[in-house]
Order: structure tokens, then sequence, then C-alpha cells
């Protein structure tokens, strides 16, 4: 049955002798319901792998609780929090045989022989992996290796599964592969997950929730869609996906809107939570997919002429000079609707509605 987890005010301070102490992590706040998968996003440092390890119980927090399932297993050792855990690098055993790699986990719990056959065939049915149980470790390809580590986990039914950027090592096509193989594993078998990476676009084709972390502390919770349409800081939105940050001047402040100005061009964007004034400096927010060019203008829109040109077969990147900012845009489907050449002028067209105004 899948259980829920619970971080309460969960920090982490480790002890350096010349730099003193290091928060890793400060204050996590963190609910992931019974069947959810979650994934810590962030870059290098920012504290999700060792707010994983905490869940997993091979780090003790500094302050605050964990909760699985409702029990506070904060002082528990790992092995009685019946969790799996699935490591960057695998952490097979390579003089055993895939089968008996996969069933260590039942053989240490003292299941039977004939048990234990039966639940190998089962998970490696379910992983992909039927046939290969006299197998070693380096006669599997990375992918491979990366199903017997799941089957391994899976196998010992453990009420939350824990995932340590496990696709790192995989090449770019194998990746893909096998984030949705673990969504499909995950879904079918019910399983309460925290999935950790840097990845975003892993994160964004993988999770219920994302997490995004930096030094130490959450940025911003939500769904994938969440996330990437209404990034809360300039942060998340720079870390998820690519964006433009225009510089510009606030000229109104209305009670569900705001006029902001980028060179001559004014913008009418939605009104957000932060304080704002008139006169304000702030960042307009707009995804290059939602830069509109054309050779000439249609209404109101600012004059950029293109630095690059960037095919990649289904879509182009453009690199606009404008105004003092470089902005990115993306036009799909190049073969229909044709392609802007270097050092053509162009006019930018960017509705309010697709920006978020931030400070600089």
């Amino acid at each position: 049955m899948a259980k829920g987890i619970q971080l309460e005010g969960v920090s982490k301070i480790f002890r350096h002798p010349e730099r003193g102490d290091v928060h890793a992590v400060e204050q996590l706040n963190l609910a992931v319901q019974p069947g959810e998968l979650v994934t810590l996003l962030g870059p290098s440092g920012c504290g999700k792998t060792t707010a994983l390890r905490m869940i997993a119980g091979f780090e003790n927090p500094t302050t605050g609780r964990i909760l699985i399932g409702g029990q506070d297993v904060t002082n528990i050792m790992p092995n009685r929090r019946n969790i799996g855990f699935v490591f960057q690098n695998y952490a097979l055993f390579p003089h055993m045989s895939v089968f008996d790699n996969v069933s260590y986990g039942l053989a240490v719990k003292g299941i039977s022989m004939a048990e234990r056959r039966d639940r190998v065939a089962h998970v490696l049915d379910l992983v992909g992996l039927q046939g290969m149980e006299r197998r070693y470790p380096n006669q599997l390809s990375g992918g491979e290796q990366q199903r017997v580590a799941l089957a391994r986990v899976i196998v010992t039914e453990p009420s939350v599964l824990l995932l340590d950027e496990p696709l790192s090592n995989l090449d770019a096509k194998r990746r893909v592969q096998m984030r949705s193989e673990i969504r499909r594993l995950q879904r079918s078998l019910n399983m309460t997950s925290v999935y950790v990476t840097h990845d975003q676009e892993e994160a964004l084709s993988i999770s219920d929730r994302v997490v995004v972390m930096n030094s130490g502390m959450v940025e911003q919770e939500g769904t994938p869609q969440e996330i990437y349409a209404n990034p809360a800081s300039l942060f998340v939105a720079g870390f998820i996906g690519k964006v433009n940050a225009l510089p510009a001047e606030v000229l109104r402040v209305d009670r569900d809107e705001v006029t902001a100005s980028f060179g001559a061009t004014n913008f009418v964007v939605c009104r957000p939570k932060m304080s704002i004034s008139a006169g304000q400096r702030v960042s307009l927010l707009i995804r290059p997919e939602s830069v509109d060019l054309s050779p000439e203008p249609d209404g109101p829109a600012p004059r950029g002429r293109i630095a690059q040109v960037t095919y990649l077969g289904e879509k182009v990147e453009y690199d606009i000079e404008c105004d003092g900012t470089q902005i990115k845009a993306v036009s799909f489907d190049p073969a229909r609707h044709g392609m802007f050449l270097q050092g053509q002028d162009v006019y930018l067209h960017m509705q309010g509605g697709s920006m978020i105004l931030t400070d600089q």
C-alpha cells in the first residue's frame, strides 16, 4: 500500500573544519501524497540529494522531522523504513547474475527460494528483462543495468521509492526511453516516489509535481505546467527551459494589471503578487516560443535584427538584437513557414498575456 511522505521544517547543516557551517537544506516543508511522483529539481549543490538521503535515513536532519505513512521515522534506521533507493551508479554486484542481484533483498529477508523465483520472474517481466536471469552486469547495456537496479528495488515491495539521478549515466536516447519506463512502472504499481534530477526536461516529463530548489531552499513548487507557465522568480524561469528577460520600467499599476515599457513599446501584464509601483525597474519574462516574428509590423512591436539562425530540423531558433537586449525566438515547422535570414530586420510580436513580471 502506498504511503505518503512529510518533511516538516527539515534542515541539514554540515560542519566543515575550514568553511564552518554549510547549510545544505534549510527549513524544507514537503508533502508527497500516496502514489504521487514528486521531483526535486535544481542545480548541483542545491540540497536535493541531501533531502533525498534524509528521507532514506542515510543522513540525519539537524532540525525537523520526517514522516512516512504518518509514522515519525526521523530517528529510525534506513533498513527499517521500508524504502527502495535507486542509486545514480546502479550499485549492482558485479559478481552476481541478474537473478541474484534482483533477489538479494528477498534472500536477506529470509524469503524462500520458490517465492524468490516467482517474484523475480514477475518484476523482470515488468521491466522487460525476462530471459536475462543468468546474465552478469558486464554483459548488459547501461539501460539494462538500470532496469536491473529498478527491479531489485521493486521486488521488495517498498512503501516509498527514492531515485537519485537514476538516468544521468545513460545517453540521450536511452534517457528518454527509461524515463517513460520509470513513469509507467511507478503508475502501474501506485508507488509513492521522490525523484532527484538536475535535468529540466526529465523533471517536466515524469512528475506529478516539481519542487525547484536553490541554495538549500524551495524556490517554487507546483505541477510541471504551473512551474513552466508561471515561474515564481527569474531563477525558476531560467532554470526551467529558456526564457527572455526584458528590462522594463513600470508606467502604471492598476488593480489587476501593470503597464510596463520595454524600449518604445508598452505591454500590459497581469499584476504580480509582489509589491510594485510606477517607475520601478522590472523584468518581463517571455518564453522564446511566445515571440512571433514578421518582416512588417502588425500593431505596436519592437524592431530587431537577427544576429544568429540555428536550424534544428523541426524548428529554427533565432537570436535577435533588440533595443540593446538579445532576445530568443523559436519558429516551428520551417519547411512550411519559411525562415528568416541572419542580418534581416524583423518585428517582434509579444503579447502581454504571455509575459510574467518579476524583479530584475
